[in-house]
C-alpha cells in the first residue's frame, strides 16, 4: 500500500510542468553524498547497507520486531502494539510528506545509485523515519538507548547507497522522533 502511495502518479498539472521537484539540491549536498560514497563505498559496507535497506523497506523489519515483542513480552503486549503502531504511523507520515514535497532522488554523475527504490521520491527518507521511531519507541520498552546504536548506521546506509541526500535522512530522523514522541504522549494519556 505504502509503495503505491509513494510512487509519483498521474497528475492534473498543466502540460509541461514537472511531477517531481526540478530544483537541484545545493551543490554541498551532492558533494557530501559523493564524499560518503567515496569514503564508505567498500563492497562489504555496500552489502551491509543493502541488507539494511531490505530490512527497513516499508518499515517491514521494524514492524516484525514490534510484533515479535508483543508476542514474547505478554506483560507489556499493549505497549508493544502501540509502539509498533507508532512505527507504522511514522512510515505513513514520511510517505505523506514525500507525496507533498515531491523531491527527486539523487541524479548526478558523481553519485552512484546502488540499490533499487520503490519510488523516485526522496524527501524525507522513510527508512530514517521508521528507524528513528522504532529506536525511540522500542528502546523505551527494552530499556536500551537504541537511537545512537541504530539510527546513524541506517542514515549513513541511505547515503552509501546513493538514494538520499543528507537532508532527506536528517528530516526523516526528525519526523520519526516527532511521531514517536506523539505516540508516547498519546499512550500515556490513554493509560491514565
Amino acid at each position: 500500500m505504502a509503495e503505491l502511495l509513494d510512487r509519483p502518479g498521474p497528475t492534473t498539472r498543466p502540460p509541461g510542468t514537472a511531477t517531481l521537484v526540478a530544483a537541484a539540491p545545493p551543490p554541498a549536498e551532492i558533494r557530501a553524498l559523493a564524499a560518503v560514497q567515496r569514503t564508505a563505498g567498500h563492497p562489504q559496507i555496500v552489502r551491509t547497507a543493502r541488507g539494511m535497506s531490505l530490512f527497513g523497506e516499508h518499515a517491514g523489519g521494524w514492524l516484525a520486531l514490534g510484533a515479535l515483542g508483543a508476542l514474547v513480552d505478554r506483560r507489556r503486549r499493549r505497549e508493544w502494539l502501540v509502539a509498533t503502531a507508532g512505527v507504522a504511523l511514522a512510515h505513513g507520515a514520511s510517505v505523506g510528506v514525500k507525496r507533498v514535497v515531491r523531491r527527486a532522488r539523487p541524479d548526478d554523475p558523481s553519485v552512484e545509485v546502488l540499490v533499487g527504490t520503490p519510488s523516485k521520491l526522496s524527501f524525507p527518507s522513510a527508512h530514517a523515519t521508521s528507524t528513528t521511531a522504532a529506536a525511540v519507541l522500542y528502546g523505551g520498552l527494552v530499556g536500551v538507548p537504541l537511537v545512537p546504536l541504530i539510527v546513524p548506521p541506517m542514515a549513513v546506509s541511505r547515503l552509501v547507497l546513493g538514494v538520499h541526500y543528507p537532508t532527506d535522512v536528517l528530516a526523516g530522523s526528525v519526523l520519526g522522533a516527532a511521531v514517536a514522541a506523539v505516540t508516547r504522549r498519546a499512550f500515556r494519556k490513554g493509560s491514565r
